[in-house]
């Protein structure tokens, strides 16, 4: 390279310095180069090392120049790519929401959960008898309580056999699938030995819940449910009574879809008579059975257990005796898709030790049914 061309070379490089204000000195970086240009002649060696710092320094400075004069010059055009790229990111959010709640309609479809409970009738027409000098209770209480409110009315001793027809109208709620609640009035008629049948009427009122502690879900441990109620004599009769009944029951399915399984429970019973001149003792019942379900729905459940009554003594009647005899109890449901009861039939016998048999029809009348 000659000495011309890099004398060439430091002036452009010195003219594009010098477009700036700052820089004043056209060709060195040093001052007593400019002041003795004989000093770069006479060391040709260090000649080519200044220049090629000169010109990085200068194409830095003339880069950071141009980038300050596009910045400067066009101060607007920050503003319209600022909102094309929030436009882009709220489009993704967007399109990301309604993603996430294409994919959370499925299972909210699959899992979709009623407006409205179940709220029905659940009517039961009762057709019971009890033996001569005997008193059962059962897995029902209220054909108990319309026979003990006839019984102040007899003018023997010895209780006669007798027979009732009976119809239970609790209101049922059912708030979700682990809980259901329920109150109403039950009304009916009666004979007792060779007498008439009695007058219709509503003779007790009850209220009650039915709730699952826990549920299986395909777990190794049954569902626990729990059901109780108290019923309330309305009669006039010296015999008036409340009623507390408690059921603890373990339901464990055998499959996933919960269509067979096995029972087992235990039910207290405890009746409080209104008159000091009567009393009646607690009765408890323990049992085990198993439920079978068709595929057209029909659902058959038995219970098996024993029943055991620690006896009663009502004004001036023979004392009941105490017993401890077996109880069998059938229940035959139409069921629908939803697990819902559309019609049943419960048959139970109960050795007092004589049998006692109850028949009863259930016909739930639904005004809500999910």
């Amino acid at each position: 390279m000659t000495d011309g061309e890099d004398r060439h070379d430091d002036e452009a490089t010195a003219g594009r310095v010098t477009a700036g204000n700052r820089w004043r000195r056209p060709r060195s970086i040093c001052p007593q180069t400019a002041k003795a240009p004989h000093l770069l002649r006479s060391k040709p060696a260090q000649r080519p090392l200044l220049v090629f710092a000169a010109t990085k320094w200068s194409s830095r400075l003339e880069r950071r120049r141009r980038l300050s004069t596009i910045c400067t010059r066009y101060p607007t055009q920050r503003g319209p790519a600022r909102s094309v790229a929030l436009g882009v990111l709220l489009s993704l959010c967007l399109s990301g929401a309604a993603l996430g709640e294409d994919d959370g309609d499925d299972g909210d479809t699959a899992k979709a959960r009623p407006a409205l409970p179940n709220f029905y009738l659940d009517m039961r027409t009762i057709y019971s008898t009890l033996p001569s000098g005997s008193l059962s209770i059962g897995f029902s209480t209220p054909p108990l309580l319309s026979t003990l409110a006839n019984l102040s009315s007899l003018g023997t001793r010895t209780t006669p056999s007798s027979r009732s027809i009976s119809v239970d109208l609790p209101l049922t709620v059912d708030v979700n699938d682990q809980l259901s609640i329920y109150g109403g009035v039950s009304g009916g008629s009666s004979q007792t030995g060779t007498g008439p049948w009695t007058d219709f009427a509503i003779f007790s009122f009850t209220v009650g819940f039915q709730a699952d502690i826990y549920q299986q879900n395909g777990g190794m441990f049954p569902t626990i449910t729990i059901q109780s109620n108290a019923t309330r004599s309305i009669s006039d009769a010296p015999l008036a009574t409340t009623a507390y009944n408690t059921i603890l029951e373990a339901d464990y399915a055998l499959n996933a879809d919960e269509t067979r399984g096995l029972l087992a429970g235990a039910q207290y019973a405890r009746i409080l008579v209104d008159t000091p001149l009567a009393h009646v003792n607690p009765d408890i019942i323990g049992y085990v059975g198993g439920y079978y379900q068709w595929d057209n729905n029909w659902k058959l459940t038995g219970r098996f257990g024993v029943q055991s009554f620690d006896g009663a003594q009502l004004l001036n009647l023979t004392p009941f005796p105490a017993f401890t005899q077996p109880i069998v109890r059938f229940d035959l449901d139409r069921m629908d898709d939803d697990d819902n009861r559309l019609f049943g039939i419960t048959a139970q016998i109960a050795w007092t030790p004589k049998p006692s048999y109850q028949l009863t029809l259930r016909t739930p009348l639904y005004a809500i049914k999910n």
